[in-house]
């Protein structure tokens, strides 16, 4: 864990260095608008989804009312910022991509190994940000129906969590994988065989949006701190077998 939030102030501060910073204001801008957008929108609709939710409960759990109320508004909550989550890194998907590109270049000394251009590499990361979308969306989904099943709405923030840490490393360690070739199924299968460092890359990741004004450049941050993490946990694993 303690290499994992190095990883991260280490690459917040690289990102600021000339030569990087203008692959960072792109996502800044980015997520700025996204951020008032989504502040406007749940001062608007919080208090509807909550008051549903609760109507949900059945009436013979009407004594834990205490318990499920708060646990409701933390499953609410979480769904806002995974959206939130997700529609940033699609839209920020070109920059991010090109950054870790440069960034590894930086630190290695030799770019990856599918160095693609700026025009190829922003449509590609869009098309794996999607491929994204297509494995995260179902698991969202489901975690989400989970939190109206009576007793299991108990444990879903806390599959929230896990899910969380997972999504995040998938979302930021994916980054220098796709820019070197790694296919969506290979990469999962090597954050599985390095699963602490990428459980708590995740999780460093996950705290660090929700870090009010710094995580504008924690994101960004994060995208090189995984590029770290690749070179140091990742590239050597076997490719996988076809």
């Amino acid at each position: 864990m303690i290499y994992s939030l190095q990883a991260i102030v280490r690459g917040t501060r690289l990102v600021l260095e000339p030569g990087l910073r203008r692959f960072v204001i792109g996502p800044i801008v980015v997520n700025l608008l996204l951020y008032g957008g989504t502040i406007y929108y749940l001062i608007g609709n919080f208090g509807g989804w909550l008051d549903y939710g609760m109507r949900q409960v059945p009436s013979w759990l009407d004594w834990l009312e205490w318990l499920i109320w708060p646990l409701l508004v933390v499953v609410l909550v979480l769904m806002v910022f995974f959206t939130f989550t997700l529609v940033s890194n699609l839209i920020a998907a070109p920059f991010y991509g090109f950054l870790a590109e440069k960034v590894e270049t930086r630190l290695t000394g030799r770019p990856p190994s599918d160095e693609r251009g700026w025009i190829k590499t922003g449509v590609d990361a869009v098309g794996r940000e999607l491929v994204k979308l297509g494995y995260l969306l179902p698991r969202m989904a489901l975690l989400f129906l989970l939190g109206f099943v009576p007793g299991l709405n108990l444990i879903t923030p806390f599959l929230w969590a896990a899910f969380s840490a997972w999504m995040m490393a998938i979302q930021y360690l994916d980054y220098p994988m796709d820019n070197n070739q790694v296919a969506f199924t290979d990469m999962r299968r090597r954050l599985r065989a390095r699963w602490w460092p990428t459980l708590t890359y995740g999780g460093c990741m996950s705290l660090a949006t929700w870090v009010p004004l710094l995580n504008l450049v924690l994101l960004p941050g994060g995208v090189a701190g995984g590029v770290m993490l690749w070179d140091r946990y990742y590239r050597s694993l076997p490719v996988a077998a076809r």
